[in-house]
């Protein structure tokens, strides 16, 4: 069994600390008839020991110590207790004096598992990453003592609520956008105060837009992405440029240049071209450092309806095979074996022409299904369902789910790239439900409490973005990955009136209502409750959107590490509730639970009545076996997806381990102290140092592994197909 101390470092439980602390308090107490005997300290000790088994997980020494509290009470040592309290306050108050040195130092020492484990695409052992998060525990440390409300940063630490990427705040940054890649480059834009003008190829355009994303990742915390459409138009300045110079060679050559050998060798040409250009982009990503040491978080979009005429839609169709084809492939690690990247995400529409196997484009979709039963990726977005929900229009989320709601210009024109989220708030709904006891009435009247806490963190948000100058991020707001806007011009306007959305977020519906109903939400007498919840959450955003002018939404928390905080939260504060606190992680979002048997078909007809609710962004998936022999499957669910839902995904395995060669599934299992850990099948190997592990966890794939917590939440899905 492991504990984690207060800087986070993993340590093996010792019973023997627990009875020399209580044996310390016990002989401050002067009266000897009022302190605890030899046997009721070694009770004292056991209980603590058998209650943090019974955790299944690493206990911190806060719930240790709250432990200890109990025992000495529950043997009427009340004196003890006292004693055993105020030492323990007394520490509290040295440790505030300064409250990031242990953690910085135990993070330089690679000793910190919580911050290793905190995002399964940084490698904690990378210098770019330690100062990250060095500035990420000054940053959480201001936002503590500084920045944020008591109540807020008490019902953040209680797991009431979670208030996103607080390793941030201290900096005026926001969370995720799309990047207006078209404006940059048709008009140019400017980096590191070099002008970089129009491209006169697809090549070049490529290329500056690998610079862009990495520009803008260093500028914001959160996703971003670009739209394939934009890259298009320079395919056919590139057609021109090559044809010109083909004939001139040919005429060179033999004296004259037939048309149609021109326009041969012409195509040849351009489609090499297309091959580098897509290629620069995936290697570019992958191995782009940014100031936050991780690749870049992009998302593709592969929309052929974005195309303003038939020429760019079918250089943009060569863009996307290319696309799939070389994330088909995968990319080589450091021993040569191609594997699944985590970035760039791709997110494929379906369309009418590319869904039924008579329309024009329905190859790109069979290689996307290829892709998806081999890569994990792409993600798919129905262009039917996503205009039903947004004004008749479809485009981009923003990383891994976070969606703008649609806005118009003072033309009365629809606008979306350009546009950003202003950051997230979580409401823990597992805590609203157990915190009412089951009583109903009671319910609603802490979900209103609550949400209060979530309106007065958002705020905290808008208002630490509110007089931010232009000068903050120039590639942003001043060179049009958002904005035009003047040197030393404030932001302020792109704050409000919806331009941009803040999002309130929420997980663990489904323990939520299995609390108080006692039944799963996909039970028939179940789900209107849910669904009454979701719709109380709207009203919420709908009543401050109106009151600040400012663009609230309610939005599918994806939890990567948060899982993990709620659910120990839960059980410090409730205990261990069989089928809603027994477990290392909460439901994401409003996802069936990931133990549950359903079919792929069933679940996503079920979730999309949830997506619709879900107007800030959300995701579902399905869990599939390795599909790479039945791509036919894959395609019934992708069409599938079409009909019913607006954006879905399949969960499929892609490991590697590089002691042994193997290719197939690294499994989950448990070491002698209990721990979780990755082991290959084959050859037993657990050094996930040798190991190449992919794996989709909340909308988007990781690669360096996860916290307790995701990782059982990994182990338990069941398959849905």
């Amino acid at each position: 069994m492991k504990i984690i101390k207060r800087n986070g470092q993993e340590m093996v439980f010792d019973a023997s600390k627990i009875k020399n602390a209580i044996t310390k308090a016990n002989l401050s107490v002067d009266d000897v008839t009022k302190r605890l005997n030899e046997e009721q300290i070694d009770k004292i000790v056991a209980k603590v020991t058998e209650e943090c088994n019974a955790m299944g997980r690493a206990v911190g020494v806060e719930e240790i110590q709250d432990f200890v509290e109990f025992g000495i009470m529950g043997e009427g040592a009340y004196e003890v207790a006292k004693n055993y309290i105020t030492y323990r306050y007394i520490r509290q108050l040295a440790r505030q004096v300064n409250t990031t040195d242990k953690q910085i130092f135990s993070l330089i020492d690679c000793q910190n598992e919580e911050v290793k484990q905190e995002n399964s695409n940084k490698n904690p052992t990378v210098n770019s990453v330690q100062r990250d998060y060095m500035a990420g525990e000054v940053s959480k440390d201001l936002t503590k003592r500084f920045l944020l409300p008591e109540n807020v940063w008490k019902a953040h630490e209680e797991g009431l609520i979670h208030f996103h990427d607080a390793d941030y705040f201290a900096q005026r940054m926001h969370n995720c956008d799309l990047v207006n890649l078209e404006d940059m480059l048709q008009n140019g834009t400017v980096i590191s105060s070099t002008l970089i003008e129009k491209p006169h190829s697809f090549s070049t355009a490529c290329n500056i837009a690998t610079q862009i994303v990495a520009q803008v990742a260093s500028s914001q915390y959160g996703g971003q992405s670009i739209s394939l459409a934009h890259l298009a138009p320079f395919v056919d300045i590139s057609r021109q440029k090559i044809k010109k110079d083909v004939t001139q060679e040919l005429i060179e050559a033999c004296g004259h240049a037939d048309p149609e050998m021109v326009d041969k060798i012409t195509e040849k040409r351009v489609k090499a071209e297309i091959n580098r250009g897509v290629q620069t982009i995936q290697y570019q990503v992958i191995t782009l450092m940014t100031t936050n040491g991780q690749a870049p978080f992009v998302t593709e979009f592969l929309y052929l309806g974005e195309a303003k005429n038939e020429r760019e839609r079918e250089d943009l169709a060569m863009i996307i095979e290319e696309t799939l084809k070389q994330r088909y492939e995968g990319v080589k690690n450091e021993k040569g074996v191609a594997i699944t990247p985590a970035f760039p995400k791709i997110i494929y529409v379906l369309e009418e022409d590319n869904i039924h196997p008579e329309s024009k484009y329905y190859y790109l979709t069979e290689l996307a299904a290829k892709c998806t039963a081999k890569r994990l990726v792409p993600d798919y977005i129905s262009e039917k369902k996503m205009k039903e929900l947004k004004e008749g229009n479809c485009f981009p989320v923003m990383g891994c789910r976070s969606a703008l709601s649609p806005w118009k210009d003072e033309n009365g024109n629809y606008k979306f790239y350009g546009r950003f989220n202003q950051g997230v708030v979580t409401i823990n709904l597992v805590d609203v439900a157990l915190s009412s006891g089951g009583d109903m009435k009671k319910f609603w009247k802490i979900l209103d409490e609550r949400l209060e806490i979530c309106y007065e963190a958002l705020m905290c948000r808008h208002n630490r973005l509110k007089g931010t100058l232009s000068d903050a991020a120039p590639i942003l707001w001043q060179h049009g990955a958002i904005a035009r806007l003047k040197p030393g011009e404030k932001i302020d306007k792109l704050l409000y009136g919806g331009y941009s959305t803040i999002s309130l977020g929420y997980a663990g519906l489904y323990e939520c209502v299995k609390y108080m109903t006692g039944k799963s939400h996909t039970d028939p007498e179940a789900t209107p409750f849910a669904l009454e919840i979701m719709k109380k959450m709207n009203d919420a955003c709908n009543k401050w959107k109106a009151k600040t002018n400012i663009g609230f939404s309610i939005y599918g928390t994806p939890l990567e590490s948060t899982t993990y905080k709620f659910a120990k939260c839960l059980q410090k504060r409730f205990g261990i509730i069989p089928g809603i606190t027994d477990k290392n992680y909460i439901t994401n979002s409003y996802h069936v639970h990931v133990t549950e048997p359903i079919n792929a078909f069933d679940k996503l007809k079920f979730e999309s009545q949830f997506q619709a609710l879900s107007t800030g962004g959300a995701i579902s998936y399905v869990e599939v076996p390795n599909m790479q022999d039945n791509i036919e499957a894959v395609l019934q669910v992708i069409k599938f997806i079409y009909d019913n839902i607006m954006y879905a995904e399949l969960n499929t395995k892609s490991d590697y381990c590089q002691a042994c060669g193997y290719d197939g599934e690294i499994m989950i299992v448990e070491d002698d102290d209990g721990k979780l850990v990755w082991e290959c099948p084959h050859c037993h190997n657990r050094d996930q140092t040798k190991m190449n592990v992919a794996r989709r966890t909340c909308g988007y794939i990781g690669s360096q592994f996860w916290n307790q917590g995701r990782t059982q939440e990994i182990r338990d899905r069941v398959l849905h197909l």
